[in-house]
């Protein structure tokens, strides 16, 4: 019996423009299980829920979702997501802070990538140095050792 109610509630739900979690996975690009991890780590909402515990989203709901998505995509980590989404939800917010937010995250990745290319040269480096024949002694492999 309790089957033959939880159908036509949800059903009730999405008719309302309510999305279910596979749904809204669908419509942002974020998975699943990183819909549920973003709740329960608080970046949204707990969803509501259906007397069966589906879980609904709302427009509103979807859009911080791209919004996250979108911040994850550029590399933000999520206590810089939790700082931008805050500003987002204040309408008295100063852009100002949003630009340091955005002008620090931006310096935080130059930094990555010079250490990156500085990774790629010695790794160019110990590989030309390597005969890559069939002798044992391997310049990649001293190099590591030591």
């Amino acid at each position: 019996m309790a089957s033959n109610t939880i159908r036509p509630e949800l059903a009730d739900a999405l008719e309302q423009g309510l999305h279910n979690i596979g749904q809204a996975a669908a419509l942002t690009g974020v998975s699943a299980k990183m819909i549920r991890h973003y709740e329960s780590i608080g970046l949204i909402a707990p969803a509501a829920r259906t007397f069966a515990n589906y879980r609904l989203y709302n427009e509103a709901d979807l859009h911080r979702l791209r919004f996250i998505k979108r911040a994850r995509s550029l590399g933000f980590a999520v206590k810089q997501i939790e700082a931008l989404l805050a500003l987002w939800d204040d309408p008295q917010r100063a852009s100002a802070e949003v630009k340091q937010l955005a002008r620090a995250h931006a310096a935080e990745l130059g930094e990555k990538i010079r250490e990156l290319q500085a990774m790629q040269r010695t790794l160019e480096t110990l590989a030309r140095r390597c005969h890559g024949d069939g002798r044992p002694t391997c310049p990649i492999l001293d190099d590591l050792a030591s």
